[in-house]
């Protein structure tokens, strides 16, 4: 398989032939950076793991430089941290037990950039050999640029498949932004109750990430447990983690809807049920 970047790789822990691990991939997670699919499609990979007929599969579209480092990796170049960030996020799908972890190696600076077609070329070809039912990836509310590239190719990618091959859901998910400021019967529930042990060992093998100053393990699982505490103020919690995400798939059923149309039904829902609580008790 030939992809865009020459430093592209593919990891398929139990060794499976590369069509057969994309053939059985049900649920797939595409992010821009590495440990961002433990992050936002920790659903997806608990929902797989030891479960017969499901595999999940990951794919990291960015070459891991460029991210914040203190203390033993302070010093390190970007060429060295992409190697660190590349060896943890293989670990991670062995630990996951994923189907296949495929790192495409983009630049940063060419995922944000319009112009920029090679990631998006990948995505066709990885989802013409595929068949996900589920597919997870950034929201288009994340307030990282990278992220937001990476959403807008998942979405033409899909778009450039035939009807009968796209999956049947696409979740925008949390990571650079919670989605608890939508309203409740826009948030798609993804509860993962007794799995934070689970979360904690894949998160924690990016010791890059976490002893290079960014506990992104316990800012996840907080959210998730603030996303499960304060989701229902009259009922008591249904999961002790809940992530939140946003229905992505009427973008893929809908080739002409345009993403900014789409999220500001989102933004004008939440500013609408704002203004109703107010009125309701200012009496106007």
């Amino acid at each position: 398989m030939n992809f865009q970047h020459p430093h592209a790789s593919v990891y398929i822990p139990d060794q499976q032939p590369l069509p057969a691990a994309l053939e059985r991939i049900t649920h797939l997670g595409i992010g821009a950076h590495q440990d961002d699919l433990e992050i936002m499609a920790f659903h997806g990979i608990q929902t797989c793991r030891h479960q017969p007929g499901l595999s999940f599969g990951g794919i990291t579209c960015t070459d891991g430089g460029g991210s914040a480092r203190t203390g033993r990796y302070a010093r390190y170049s970007d060429q060295a941290m992409q190697q660190v960030r590349i060896a943890e996020q293989n670990q991670a799908a062995s630990v996951g037990g994923y189907g296949v972890m495929i790192q495409l190696g983009h630049p940063s600076a060419q995922v944000k950039s319009p112009n920029h077609t090679g990631l998006r070329t990948d995505l066709i070809t990885l989802l013409n050999a595929m068949q996900p039912r589920v597919i997870y990836t950034h929201n288009p509310a994340d307030k990282h640029d990278t992220h937001i590239g990476v959403m807008v190719a998942v979405v033409e990618a899909v778009r450039a498949l035939p009807p009968a091959r796209r999956p049947q859901h696409l979740l925008g998910c949390e990571v650079w932004r919670g989605l608890d400021w939508m309203v409740d019967e826009d948030k798609q529930l993804l509860p993962v109750g007794g799995q934070d042990h689970l979360f904690q060992s894949l998160v924690g093998l990016f010791d890059s990430q976490i002893a290079g100053g960014k506990r992104y393990d316990l800012a996840t699982l907080g959210r998730a447990r603030a996303n499960a505490t304060y989701h229902q103020s009259h009922h008591v919690d249904a999961s002790d983690l809940l992530w939140f995400a946003m229905d992505l798939t009427p973008l893929i059923r809908q080739d002409q809807l345009d993403i900014t149309t789409f999220v500001n039904g989102y933004l004008e829902r939440f500013v609408s049920d704002v203004r109703a609580r107010l009125a309701r008790r200012l009496g106007n």
